[in-house]
């Protein structure tokens, strides 16, 4: 058996008897999750909850005010901004803001560079997915936004597994062990998250170029679409394929020619949604 197999076979073990170290959702996220999802919520309830997070606060008013939002009025405190962005809009944002701390734990900094680069990696798909969402779809384009940053959330437990296994270390080795297991540790993570379906399902199928759900658009569309364009321009191996003939393309109605457009007009758009998620 090859070393690549034997490692494969070792993180399929991991997961199948819970002995992979699984990143945690930070307790903020948590906390913002019950009261949202309590029948009983309102704006007051959930800015004493976020409230306590002043870096959290400051930049929820700033988000409301930004023209991702078409803000006109401004506004100036927490509950104000919660109740223009929406309760399952805030939830989502907040998650996506404090997963950032799971991409600052390397424990070397080969580690640390690839989990940086990891996150720049799913804020960009963030911002594509939440554009594509918005301008062609009737998909919630904040649901789509959190479905690009948790897309690659699988590749975590596999970097930070490099300080324990020499063999990682390999670079060629390392993104071919990624790529063949981080989507099934990803669905393992966000199942026990207990995040919903649809984004499990973003985890499990966005590399899968003939995914295909049927005759409606969803996450995993939109969010295999951006992460191909987020691509665009590198050296990445999906470059070189016949990318457009993807399944998410052809339902989101979109050619070469308009995807590219669609980037270049969008930058200053996706470089404010990747703002978001800069401390």
């Amino acid at each position: 058996m090859s070393l690549e197999n034997q490692l494969l076979m070792k993180f399929l073990d991991d997961v199948n008897h819970n002995r992979i170290n699984l990143p945690s959702l930070p307790e903020i996220a948590l906390k913002v999750r019950d009261v949202v999802q309590d029948p009983d919520s309102s704006a007051a309830k959930i800015a004493i909850t976020i409230g306590a997070d002043p870096v959290m606060t400051t930049k929820l008013i700033q988000v409301a005010n930004s023209p991702l939002y078409r803000a006109t009025t401004p506004i100036e405190n927490l509950q104000n901004a919660i109740s223009r962005l929406g309760q399952t809009v805030v939830n989502n944002i907040v998650t996506g803001m404090v997963m950032e701390q799971l991409y600052q734990k390397g424990n070397n900094k080969a580690v640390e560079q690839h989990l940086r680069e990891l996150w720049l990696h799913s804020t960009k798909v963030a911002a594509i997915s939440m554009i594509l969402a918005r301008k062609l779809t009737k998909l919630k384009p904040d649901q789509a936004m959190l479905a690009g940053l948790i897309h690659d959330i699988g590749a975590i437990p596999i970097y930070m597994e490099v300080a324990n296994i020499p063999a990682l270390e390999d670079e060629e080795l390392l993104q071919s062990v990624l790529a063949k297991i981080h989507n099934l540790i990803g669905t393992t993570i966000l199942d026990d998250w207990n995040f919903p379906q649809e984004l499990i399902d973003v985890v499990s199928n966005h590399e899968d170029l003939n995914y295909d759900s049927g005759d409606s658009v969803d996450y995993v569309d939109v969010v295999t679409v951006a992460n191909i364009l987020s691509h665009i321009g590198t050296s990445h191996p999906i470059t070189k394929s016949n990318w457009v003939e993807a399944n998410g393309f052809k339902k989101l109605g979109l050619t070469a020619e308009e995807s590219i457009s669609i980037l270049e007009e969008a930058q200053e758009e996706i470089d404010m949604i990747q703002g978001i998620f800069k401390n």
